[in-house]
């Protein structure tokens, strides 16, 4: 079979680096009753060992030559598509339990991704992602640090999220100009009940000016819907905990973030 060069177009830089392999198989800990769903499984560095241990795995692939490739493997169910095309609610429907969720995401569409799979957070019990680091630095960043923003906010809102491998550039073929990592994502048993769309409007808000205090930017929009109460808009969005952004998207009227 023909080697396959990486393409660009798709932000592909394949795994080869056994040890770093195995650390994240670890991480994931695959067993034969788990159903999941690897998304840019690529050339099966990562596919062939977790299909060993888990019997059979769905995998997500855009890659035409790639995806045909991985069709020649009897465990591997293969579905080809852009996986922000794909409805992880009906593969959870399938598969007849809550997901499972892991791969090597392509750095250059991983938030929008990320912000596609909150939409189906309640039929998932995990996701491990490897991703650009800096990525995963916002991602867990606490408040009041320069990492703290919009992707802090609405992940932790939904999920329990820690860094769990770093994945240096040479661990990679080609190697990417950056660092990776790999992070573990599990959803909230119990998530505060808020609107998703009302939560990421006044996030967006508070972060668009992010050197500016809230009551130039959010401040002003509250005012505008007659809402915000007793929320102090003498700070800058970073300094606001997740808590307190999930409080005030409960309190704004539904049709503010119309």
């Amino acid at each position: 079979m023909k080697t396959h060069a990486p393409r660009k177009r798709f932000g592909q830089h394949f795994l080869t680096d056994d040890a770093i392999i195995d650390g994240i198989v670890r991480e994931i800990a695959p067993r034969p009753s788990d159903a999941m769903v690897e998304i840019g499984p690529g050339l099966a560095a990562l596919t062939q060992p977790l299909v060993e241990r888990l019997g059979r795995l769905t995998v997500v692939e855009l890659d035409r030559d790639l995806a045909a490739r991985l069709r020649s493997h009897p465990q591997l169910q293969v579905v080809e598509s852009d996986v922000l095309r794909v409805d992880f609610g009906a593969l959870a429907d399938v598969a007849g339990q809550p997901l499972r969720v892991v791969g090597n995401l392509p750095y250059n569409i991983s938030t929008p991704i990320l912000f596609h799979l909150l939409g189906f957070a309640e039929r998932i019990v995990d996701q491990h992602f490897m991703l650009q680091k800096e990525v995963i630095d916002r991602m867990v960043a606490a408040p009041a640090t320069s990492d703290y923003g919009r992707l802090s906010v609405m992940l932790q809102w939904r999920y329990a999220m820690e860094n769990v491998l770093f994945v240096p550039p040479e661990s990679f073929d080609p190697p990417p100009r950056v660092d990776s990592a790999v992070v573990r994502m599990v959803p909230r048993a119990a998530p505060a009940a808020v609107d998703p769309k009302q939560l990421e409007r006044i996030v967006q808000l508070a972060f668009s000016q992010r050197r500016k205090l809230l009551r130039h930017t959010l401040g002003r929009w509250l005012d505008e819907q007659g809402a915000g109460g007793s929320f102090d808009v003498q700070r800058r969005a970073e300094e606001v905990p997740v808590a307190e952004y999930v409080a005030l998207a409960q309190a704004v009227p539904a049709r503010a973030a119309d």
